[in-house]
């Protein structure tokens, strides 16, 4: 699991749980809004294709429009169908009206979201200079733009909009590890390495804040002091920080530690997806695909789809170490299908195709 792909990850997540959850305030008391609520229900639980059922059935029975295309498109996102996630937020914003300035901005930024994923950064440059106009200090905006730019080549660009971003909330290290997880795609980490070491200079105040320094060290791959960050952290018995000690002790080898913190993270909050995984790629390392393919199918058992994701993935890889490649084949073939913007899943399959 490449460190990229887990920032990415997270990334979207916060874009689709941390966004207002809205119905239209508008809609008159007669008007049913059932299957909208059921719809933002689902997202709440990472549950999109029952979310997206709902949607479409609260369009179809004449529900407010802006509301059910809306979340129509965050539960296309959560699904990685990002052409059709922006159709839907172009239909949210045609129903919307001069009254709904807050509204406007809030789909404008999930369709730029949606254009980054799908790699068209030429509409994302477009949405942002919309919202940039609409409102002068939305920090996604220029984040967006600036990551649209940078995949583009166009590094001064880049650096323009990321420094304004970073000037318009300095505190935030969500930023500084985002911007650094672009550069690193780009294969450029040693410039993003500077917001790192920006953001090494914020004076920590959490909890949160820490984790957030271990995960920079982390970063910068200096494993000694990302762990003396989480001390106090994992003391706490903190989950975040023990799902980034087990990141460090998996990154240095040390599995035997990492597997005793997935389990420790198992009997704090029960069974989850994240110490499933976790414990996958201890057993895959160690050797022990068959154990790995255990851990993934009981991950893939529980509620919901978030973080699914890299478990689906490693099934892969846990069948390729077992030198099972037709099964192997199978399953990359679905997750190519259910992931079909992750070029890990196509790169996978034309490997596996040759064996």
């Amino acid at each position: 699991m490449s460190k990229y792909k887990k920032g990415k990850n997270n990334i979207i997540a916060g874009a689709l749980l941390l966004m207002t959850v809205f119905l239209c305030s508008g809609c008159g008391s007669a008007v049913s809004v059932a299957h909208t609520e059921a719809g933002y229900t689902a997202l709440l639980s990472s549950d999109y294709m029952a979310a997206e059922e709902a949607f479409s059935a609260a369009l179809s029975q004449g529900e407010d429009p802006v509301s059910a295309s809306r979340g129509l498109g965050i539960a296309l996102m959560g699904q990685a169908r990002y052409g059709e996630a922006i159709e839907a937020f172009n239909q949210a914003l045609a129903a919307t009206d001069d009254k709904m300035p807050e509204t406007v901005l809030d789909l404008l930024q999930y369709k730029a979201s949606a254009q980054y994923r799908l790699k068209d950064y030429d509409g994302t440059i477009r949405t942002c200079d919309q919202l940039v106009e609409l409102d002068g200090k939305l920090v996604d905006a220029y984040y967006f733009r600036g990551a649209a730019y940078l995949c583009r080549s166009e590094l001064d660009k880049a650096r323009v909009n990321f420094d304004y971003a970073v000037s318009l909330d300095p505190g935030n290290y969500d930023l500084y590890l985002n911007i650094y997880s672009v550069y690193e795609q780009m294969k450029l980490s040693g410039i993003g390495d500077e917001y790192l070491q920006t953001a090494l200079s914020i004076t920590p105040d959490s909890t949160d804040s820490y984790v957030h320094i271990g995960q920079i060290y982390f970063y910068l791959e200096q494993y000694d002091e990302a762990q003396k960050a989480l001390i106090e952290p994992v003391k706490a018995n903190y989950v975040p920080a023990l799902s980034l000690m087990g990141q460090i002790y998996l990154a240095r080898g040390d599995y035997d530690n990492a597997r005793a913190i997935y389990n420790q993270i198992q009997s704090i909050e029960g069974a989850n997806v994240d110490s499933y995984n976790g414990l996958a790629l201890c057993a895959l390392q160690s050797g022990d695909p068959d154990s790995a393919l255990v851990y993934i199918g009981e991950g893939l058992a529980l509620e919901g789809n978030q973080g699914k994701q890299e478990l689906y993935f490693n099934e892969i890889v846990a069948y390729e170490r077992k030198l099972d490649f037709v099964m192997a084949r199978e399953k990359c073939r679905a997750y190519a299908e259910r992931y079909p913007t992750d070029q890990r899943g196509q790169k996978e399959l034309t490997f596996l195709s040759t064996r």
